[in-house]
C-alpha cells in the first residue's frame, strides 16, 4: 500500500481538498471573484507535492531515485489538478452560474464563450505549476551522486 502510486493518490486527493476548502473560504469572504487570490493555489499545490515526494522518499528505504520522486509528485500534481477543475466546472455550472459570467466579463465584452475557458486556464495553470514544483523538489530532495573527497 506504500507504492508510489498510492502515495501520489493519497496526497494528490488532499491537496485537492485544501483547494476546495481554500476557495468555500475566499467565497465565505465574498473575494472569490478576484482572480489574483488564485495564486494562493500555488502554495497548497506546493505543499502537496513536496510532502507527497518526501513521503515517498521517507518510506521507499534506499530505492528511492530521481525518477520515481519525479512521477510522485507529477501524479500528486496532475491528479489535484484534475479533481480540482471537475469540481471547479461542477461549481461553475451548476451551483454558481454567475460566478462564470463574472469572471468572462471582465475577460471579454460577451460573457457568453462560456466557461470552458475557465476550466481550461485551471487545467494550463495546475499542470505546468505542478510540473515546475516537482522539478523544483526534487533538486532538493533528490539523493546526491556526489562522492566527498578528502583532499
Amino acid at each position: 500500500m506504500n507504492s508510489s502510486s498510492s502515495v501520489a493518490v493519497k496526497y494528490g486527493v488532499f491537496t485537492t481538498i485544501a483547494l476546495i476548502a481554500y476557495f468555500l473560504i475566499i467565497k465565505l469572504l465574498g473575494l472569490h471573484t478576484n482572480p489574483w487570490f488564485r495564486m494562493v493555489n500555488g502554495l497548497f499545490m506546493g505543499y502537496g507535492i513536496y510532502l507527497s515526494i518526501k513521503k515517498y522518499k521517507t518510506i521507499s528505504h534506499g530505492e528511492f531515485d530521481y525518477g520515481n520522486g519525479f512521477k510522485v509528485g507529477i501524479i500528486t500534481g496532475f491528479l489535484a489538478t484534475f479533481l480540482f477543475a471537475l469540481f471547479m466546472g461542477i461549481y461553475m455550472f451548476h451551483i454558481d452560474i454567475e460566478f462564470k459570467n463574472t469572471l468572462l466579463k471582465d475577460w471579454f465584452n460577451d460573457g457568453g464563450y462560456g466557461g470552458g475557458i475557465l476550466i481550461f486556464v485551471i487545467l494550463v495553470e495546475g499542470l505546468a505549476s505542478s510540473t515546475i514544483l516537482t522539478l523544483t523538489f526534487m533538486q532538493v530532495l533528490k539523493n546526491s551522486t556526489k562522492v566527498v573527497q578528502k583532499q
